[in-house]
């Protein structure tokens, strides 16, 4: 049977909640604290100099912050062709038959390969007062899988915050054990020593739980077990899991592998307010656009996949971490010394995105979900710590994942600043300067390049947005006429609304960070 709680045993005080819980914790220690503040830290420092060099050096941070737009819209106009690239793989990827193609690679290459009818895949589902009808949309998607019955195994990860957590289980296991080969449930108790009650929590939780009853009760093997943590209410491509038992058979390196596919904001995207599409699509395109390019270091996001065997080395989750994708991450990479890499999976899962009863409600919730994942902010210092605990590990493999996880921080963080107020409070404060650079025009080559560069993402937004248009579902309704008078609003106002919804939450999260203030945040409403 699965674990029973029998409720909270100690009186820690609840300070927030989310789609986890937060009980209070002991603070960190103040080293681990001062590596947490690096982001936050080097974001002031970036505003202090963006504004004495306005008032002292104007042409020069004038220029620092052209040459930021400059690599920014370079950036951009990478992620366009990466993200044409990868519509292209998921095409094909979606045309191929992967048992075929197992039996192929077979006969070429039998050793190494695990025998297609091994390959066992356990998928966790955190949840926390997701309504039923959103886990019973889930555990469809989920038993319409490529043989659900006889190769994957269910684990419901139930909060003991949420009164009747137990009994809704209880609840779906009935509906649904018969479509899968096993379908448990576990309840995480709340106020264990050390931990947030939190979905890294959850997820730790649930996997001992597993691997206990699997391999140790039941003789699985570990080494052929594929573990899937996901947000409940991600809905996979219907080959998912088809591709996945091929990708994992026949890697010869998948103890040292991370998968993950493409996240498409289209789940519920008919019902949220047109002014969020068009940063949802950004973000679509990024996401993709970052698996598919050979340039960039593609990291985990919201629902992945792993082998039970390196999530055993690595210790599993920390069940003090907000967001744990990247976490895990680089936990994996010092307990394989190095030796761990992301594969992509090219059929894209559908999430939720985040929505409210008017748009005043939608913008907070989507602010505070902005929020928990700035809370990444810390594995900068993270990686820092591991670095200094392994000198073992080659500095170049270490600093190149440190670069990736701290570029993409920095940048919505003090790049940001300098981008803006460099750009903007010199012309402010010099007058002189300001008639000398709009008289000057493109012949200024500071000038240039900042309109070049807003030019091209501005473009580049409207490539994006037609790309995401061409894979969305079907309409649900007709499209209004405030509908679409918010449509057109929403690209002049994109700037606005990437400040809203990207800078801003970014830099409270490692501004919080920086003088130890513990995140806060509450359910974000997604339907």
């Amino acid at each position: 049977m699965p674990y029973q709680s029998s409720g909270d045993r100690r009186n820690n005080v609840q300070i927030g909640v989310g789609r986890s819980i937060w009980t209070g914790t002991p603070p960190p220690a103040i080293s681990e604290r001062a590596l947490d503040g690096i982001p936050g830290c080097v974001a002031w420092v970036a505003l202090l100099f963006s504004v004495a060099s306005a008032v002292a050096f104007p042409r020069t941070v004038l220029l620092i912050a052209a040459l930021l737009g400059a690599y920014s819209a370079i950036r951009f106009l990478l992620a366009g062709i990466a993200n044409a690239m990868g519509l292209r793989r998921i095409r094909q990827w979606e045309a191929t038959d992967w048992k075929a193609r197992y039996d192929q690679e077979r006969q070429k290459r039998p050793a190494g390969m695990l025998n297609w009818e091994s390959v066992h895949h356990v998928i966790l589902i955190p949840n926390y007062k997701e309504p039923m009808d959103i886990l019973c949309r889930t555990l469809d998607n989920l038993a319409a899988q490529y043989e659900a019955k006889q190769r994957i195994t269910i684990v419901m990860a139930m909060e003991a915050g949420e009164d009747g957590c137990t009994e809704k289980a209880e609840c779906l296991r009935e509906l649904y054990e018969h479509q899968f080969a096993n379908f448990h449930y576990t309840v995480h108790p709340r106020g264990l020593p050390g931990e947030m009650q939190c979905k890294s929590a959850n997820q730790v939780w649930a996997a001992r739980w597993i691997k206990r009853k699997l391999v140790d009760q039941h003789s699985y093997n570990i080494d052929h077990i594929l573990v899937t943590t996901m947000d409940a209410d991600t809905r996979w491509h219907p080959q998912h899991f088809y591709a996945l038992t091929y990708l994992f058979a026949i890697n010869p390196k998948r103890y040292e592998c991370v998968w993950q596919a493409p996240i498409r904001y289209h789940g519920n995207i008919w019902e949220i307010n047109p002014l969020m599409r068009l940063i949802n699509a950004y973000a679509t395109s990024l996401e993709l656009a970052y698996l598919a390019a050979p340039w960039w270091l593609p990291m985990p996001m919201s629902s992945y996949a792993l082998s039970l065997r390196l999530l055993d080395n690595s210790g599993y989750w920390d069940a003090d971490v907000i967001a744990d994708e990247w976490h895990m991450f680089i936990k994996a990479f010092f307990a394989r010394n190095g030796e761990i890499h992301l594969e992509p999976v090219f059929l894209p899962f559908l999430a939720d995105a985040t929505t409210g009863v008017n748009l005043w409600d939608a913008i907070k919730n989507r602010y505070s979900q902005t929020l928990r994942h700035a809370w990444g902010s810390k594995e900068v210092g993270y990686m820092l710590a591991k670095m200094l605990e392994h000198p073992e590990i080659p500095i170049g493999q270490s600093m190149q994942l440190l670069f990736r996880i701290a570029h993409d921080i920095l940048l919505a963080g003090a790049g940001w600043i300098i981008l803006t107020i460099g750009s903007q409070l010199p012309l402010l404060l010099h007058p002189t300067l300001r008639e000398e650079t709009f008289r000057a025009g493109f012949s200024d080559p500071t000038f240039a390049i900042l309109q070049l560069s807003f030019l091209t993402v501005s473009i580049l937004g409207i490539v994006f947005w037609i790309q995401d248009i061409g894979v969305r579902p079907p309409r649900t309704r007709p499209q209004t006429f405030s509908e679409r008078v918010l449509t057109l609003l929403s690209f002049p106002l994109l700037p606005i609304l990437t400040v809203i919804f990207v800078a801003l939450p970014t830099l409270q999260a490692q501004t919080r960070l920086l003088v130890g203030i513990p995140l806060q945040f509450r359910v974000t409403k997604k339907l």
